[in-house]
C-alpha cells in the first residue's frame, strides 16, 4: 500500500522551516531514527538518553567479552527471507540464536513477520530451513525451529535478569556484517520507547547496534542470554546509538508460552500519519490548537487523534473512519478526529494507538468521533497485524 500524501497546498505549508524547528523544540527531540528491522525501515522512538554518561568498558571487561565471543558465535544465526535451496537474492536479513540442542531458536518477531520463506545460516555458512513455532507481537519475540544437525552449539538463558552496570555482548548481522560482536554496558532495565508499536519494558544498553542485528542475543559476561535485540534510537548531533532488547529469563512465562506454540498478534487500527504530519503524533491540547490554527487544518476545537491514511480492509476502514483530505486550494474535504476509545478520553494519535494495544484482536471498541459538526459513535472490531495487506 502506498499512503496518500496531503494535497500540495497543505504539504507546502507543513514544510515551513521556522515553524517545524519551533515544533521540534516544543515537542522534544527529533524522532529518533531507526528500529532494528529485517529490512531497515524508519521506526522512530522517543526514549530519552541516560541522565549521566555510563562508564566505558575497562580493559578487563572488554577482554572478557572478546574472549567470550568466539565461544558463543557458533550458536548464533543469520536469518534471511528466502528458501534454503534458493537464496541468491534474500529479501531481508536479521539475527537469531539457538537455545536448545534440538534446534529451538529465539529472534525478534519483526525479523520474521510476514515472511513466506525463511532460512538460517550458521557460522560455517551452511543454510537450514526455519519454521516459526510461536510469537508474541507485542513483546517482539518469536520462537523458531531450525533444522540444524544434532550437536550444534546453543546458548543458555540466564536464570535471573541482569543488573544495571553489567557488561553486555551482542552478536548480529548489522549493516551487512556476518555474526559480528558489539559490546556495551547495561544502563536500563525497564525502558519505554514511547510508542505503542514498540515492546515495553526493554533492557537499555550502549552497544552500537544497527539494522540487521535485530533478533540477536544480548549476553552477560558468563555467556548467558539476558535479552533479544529489538530496536535502537539515534539521537543528538553526534548521532549516538542506544540499543534496546526484550528481557528473557529461563523461567520466563513468555518462553513457556512460545514453547506451547502461542501465536499472539498485536491488534491494529489501520491508520497512518504521513509526511510532516508524523511530527504531530503526541500533541497535547495546547499544541493541537496551535498546529490546527497555524496550518489551517480545520480540525475543530476539540483535540483528538487525526490521521492522513486509512488502510483498505483494515478495522478503521470497516468502521468507516475517514482520513484527512484537502482539495487543491487546501480546503478540508474530509477528516475524522477520534476523541475517545470506550469512553476514555484521548488527545492524539499516539494515545489512540496505546488505547487499542490494550485490547486483543477480535475485540470491539466504541469510538467517539468528531466529523465536522457531528459527534458519532462508531464500532470498530480489531484485527491482528497480519490481516493488513502491507508488511511494516
Amino acid at each position: 500500500m502506498h499512503p496518500s500524501a496531503p494535497s500540495a497546498p497543505v504539504a507546502n505549508r507543513l514544510t515551513r522551516p521556522a515553524l517545524i524547528l519551533s515544533l521540534l523544540l516544543t515537542l522534544g527531540p527529533a524522532p529518533a531514527s531507526q528500529a532494528q528491522t529485517a529490512e531497515p525501515a524508519a521506526r522512530p522512538a522517543t526514549v530519552k538518553p541516560a541522565a549521566t554518561p555510563p562508564a566505558p568498558l575497562n580493559s578487563n571487561e572488554l577482554r572478557t567479552l572478546q574472549t567470550l565471543f568466539p565461544k558463543v558465535r557458533p550458536a548464533t544465526l543469520r536469518i534471511e527471507e528466502c528458501p534454503p535451496n534458493d537464496c541468491s537474492d534474500p529479501d531481508g536479513v536479521g539475527t537469531a540464536f539457538l537455545i536448545s540442542e534440538d534446534g529451538l531458536a529465539l529472534t525478534a518477531y519483526h525479523v520474521v513477520f510476514g515472511a513466506k520463506n525463511l532460512s538460517a545460516v550458521t557460522v560455517d555458512r551452511k543454510r537450514y530451513k526455519v519454521e516459526i513455532l510461536g510469537f508474541d507481537d507485542q513483546r517482539d519475540v518469536a520462537l523458531l525451529r531450525v533444522n540444524v544437525p544434532k550437536g550444534t552449539p546453543f546458548l543458555p538463558v540466564a536464570a535471573a535478569r541482569p543488573k544495571i552496570g553489567e557488561t553486555a555482548l551482542a552478536v548480529g548481522n548489522g549493516a551487512g556484517a556476518f555474526l559480528q560482536a558489539k559490546t556495551g554496558r547495561l544502563i536500563g532495565l525497564d525502558a519505554d520507547a514511547g510508542r505503542a508499536d514498540f515492546p515495553p519494558g526493554t533492557l537499555e544498553l550502549t552497544a552500537p547496534l544497527q539494522p540487521g542485528d535485530s533478533g540477536g542475543p544480548v549476553l552477560n559476561a558468563k555467556g548467558e542470554v539476558t535479552g533479544v535485540v529489538s530496536y535502537i534510537t539515534v539521537q543528538g548531533p553526534n548521532r549516538e546509538i542506544t540499543s534496546y532488547a526484550v528481557p528473557v529469563t529461563a523461567n520466563d512465562s513468555l518462553l513457556a508460552d512460545l514453547q506451547r506454540g502461542v501465536k499472539r498478534e498485536a491488534p491494529v487500527i489501520g491508520i497512518r500519519l504521513d509526511g510532516n504530519f508524523t511530527l504531530f503524533t503526541e500533541l497535547n491540547a495546547e499544541q493541537f490548537a496551535e498546529v490546527n490554527a497555524y496550518f489551517d487544518l480545520e480540525l475543530g476545537d476539540t483535540p483528538g487523534a487525526f490521521f492522513t491514511d486509512v488502510t483498505p480492509g483494515s478495522p478503521a476502514a470497516k468502521a468507516g473512519l475517514q482520513a484527512l483530505r484537502y482539495d487543491e486550494q487546501g480546503k478540508k474535504l474530509a477528516g475524522d478526529v477520534v476523541t475517545a476509545v470506550n469512553g476514555k478520553r484521548i488527545l492524539n494519535f499516539s494515545q489512540f494507538q496505546y488505547a487499542v494495544r490494550a485490547q486483543q484482536p477480535g475485540d470491539t471498541v466504541t469510538l467517539t468521533v468528531l466529523r465536522g459538526n457531528q459527534t458519532l459513535s462508531l464500532q470498530m472490531t480489531l484485527a491482528g497485524r497480519s490481516s493488513l495487506s502491507v508488511r511494516n
